[in-house]
């Protein structure tokens, strides 16, 4: 059989390198595609400086876009809930401090989730002094497993205290458990109902059930009952 000759060599040669550039710039484009994008927040309307600085530092650290906003970290976060929406697969959130993001352990671990499910890195310029995290790296891994075994301990010494303090109150007789959550509403579904709302229209307003509605309504009816004079029940 004759050998391949030079020129089919050739011919593989530029086969192989072809291919090779070809998939080396797919590499480089979704590498390029991906962005890093920055979250800012100060509590109050009054912290202009330190948002700016937060911007300023983003910045520097490579955002291309910013998502800012002057909110209490327990209020309705507008623009975090745009970020987290806005980022894709390979891009990246920045914060400059893990306070910014979060306001609790647990918190931090709800978003951390949704965005491992989006396949997004988390960039946290200042964990401690000079120390960041980045959870592309197996050291911001480490880090991030750490806060999550510590988030749940803490969860489960919360718990562990507030069944002390239930057995406790049971012993002494003061605990008489939660309150159901349609009793919770009950002035609200007697002011529906006064407003001539059905009770199928208060229970999905509400988000309780439609049995749950008439059984406040009876309930009411009943106490109100015991309150009425002996006129009033004659007049009756």
């Amino acid at each position: 059989m004759p050998l391949p000759s030079g020129g089919v060599t050739v011919k593989l040669h530029e086969t192989a390198n072809n291919l090779y550039a070809v998939v080396s710039g797919t590499v480089h484009a979704v590498i390029a595609s991906a962005m890093i994008v920055g979250y800012a927040r100060t509590s109050s309307l009054a912290q202009v400086a330190g948002l700016e600085a937060q911007e300023r530092d983003l910045h520097v650290a490579g955002c291309e876009k910013i998502f800012s906003e002057q909110v209490s970290s327990v209020a309705e976060r507008q623009q975090l809930e745009a970020a987290l929406d806005y980022v894709r697969d390979g891009d990246s959130i920045c914060v400059t401090k893990i306070d910014r993001l979060a306001r609790s352990v647990a918190d931090l671990l709800a978003i951390l989730a949704r965005l491992e499910a989006k396949k997004v890195m988390l960039r946290v310029l200042s964990i401690s002094g000079n120390h960041t995290l980045d959870t592309s790296t197996s050291t911001g891994r480490l880090m991030l497993s750490v806060i999550g075994a510590i988030g749940q301990a803490e969860r489960e010494g919360m718990l562990e205290r507030q069944r002390e303090g239930i057995r406790k109150a049971q012993r002494e007789g003061r605990y008489k458990g939660r309150v159901p959550t349609a009793r919770r509403q009950a002035a609200e579904i007697a002011r529906l109902k006064a407003e001539g709302v059905r009770p199928s229209e208060i229970a999905l307003r509400l988000g309780i059930g439609r049995a749950s509605v008439y059984r406040v309504q009876g309930e009411r009816e009943k106490a109100a009952a015991r309150y009425r004079s002996p006129q009033q029940r004659r007049d009756e």
